[in-house]
């Protein structure tokens, strides 16, 4: 009888390094699926990229202040559930983000000062989800501002991993990991049977595992300021900025998501790096089949109610 193996792929998709895992006794058929998941993930970048002049999103942002885009279901669903996120956390996450003034960030070793609190302000001054007006009967998108932008950086690995999942699911692939550069869901098992390990980034080296879970039917995302950061007067800033100062965020090195959609994982590591430990740890508290693990400046580690590590 055939025997279970995982096959896999490591490519760059949407500017991310995606691996694609699938279960299978059957290689062609398994490198197959892979196929499948590959022209998904590049169907939904086509459609997300703000790299693209024809590209939905690029059109959105084309006609800010001018006229509202109509736009397929699925990207129109998608803004919808982005501004839900940014309802919930009290605007921590939100996809009008692209308006920021990036003269200010640009994180290299010559940036050596923050502006000051009125140039921060002004630098995200556009950033406002509540100016991003949905029109179902018209399936239609207008940013009310010109110069507003939207972009999906925080929700689009997550959601491409998702949606990746489900078409391999109804293709037959019984278990598999779709890897978004880190954001990843799983679903089913290792071909042994146990639940597929992994491995949370330890904030301070690379390619080293700060914890391992043992997961399935469950997505995981980090967001950490390990990735790229500055270093002002003895004190790291995060390239995450926080969308209310125009200031990049401090105290947090990384926020891991647990929870069983790719697309919420994603979408709320940032904003709970934002909101800071103690407001990121009592949003999550009060949410459904969600987990949370932070760890700040000083390597203290804070989880959720609902997980232990060990």
């Amino acid at each position: 009888m055939p025997e279970n193996k995982v096959y896999s792929k490591t490519l760059r998709l949407m500017g991310n390094r995606f691996t694609i895992s699938v279960v299978s006794d059957e290689e062609t058929w398994a490198k197959k699926q892979i196929d499948v998941a590959i022209a998904e993930i590049s169907r939904i970048e086509k459609l997300l990229t703000t790299f693209s002049d024809d590209s939905q999103t690029n059109q959105i942002n084309q006609n800010a202040g001018i006229k509202p885009i109509k736009v397929d279901k699925e990207v129109f669903e998608l803004i919808s559930r982005s501004l839900r996120i940014s309802t919930l956390t009290d605007g921590a996450f939100d996809i009008t983000y692209g308006s920021i003034d990036k003269r200010f960030w640009n994180f290299d070793k010559e940036m050596t000062s923050l502006p000051d609190a009125e140039t921060a302000k002004q630098t995200v001054k556009l950033i406002n989800f509540k100016n991003v007006l949905l029109d179902a009967e018209n399936q239609s998108v207008f940013l009310k501002e010109k110069g507003m932008r939207i972009g999906f950086g925080g929700i689009g690995k997550g959601y491409a991993a998702e949606q990746t999942k489900r078409v391999l699911i109804q293709n037959g692939v019984k278990s598999g990991i779709v890897n978004a550069a880190g954001d990843l869901t799983t679903w089913g098992n290792q071909p042994n049977g146990k639940p597929w390990t992994i491995a949370i980034a330890d904030p301070d080296t690379q390619n080293t595992a700060f914890s391992y879970l043992n997961i399935s039917g469950v997505a995981v995302a980090t967001s950490g300021s390990y990735e790229k950061y500055v270093m002002i007067e003895g004190k790291k800033y995060s390239h995450t900025i926080d969308p209310k100062t125009g200031f990049p965020v401090s105290g947090i090195k990384s926020v891991t998501i647990i929870c069983p959609n790719a697309e919420i994982a994603d979408a709320m590591a940032t904003p709970v790096t934002v909101m800071g430990v103690e407001a990121g740890l009592s949003l999550i508290n009060q949410m459904q089949q969600i987990a949370c693990i932070i760890i700040d400046d000083e390597n203290n580690v804070f989880t959720s109610n609902n997980i232990k590590i060990s």
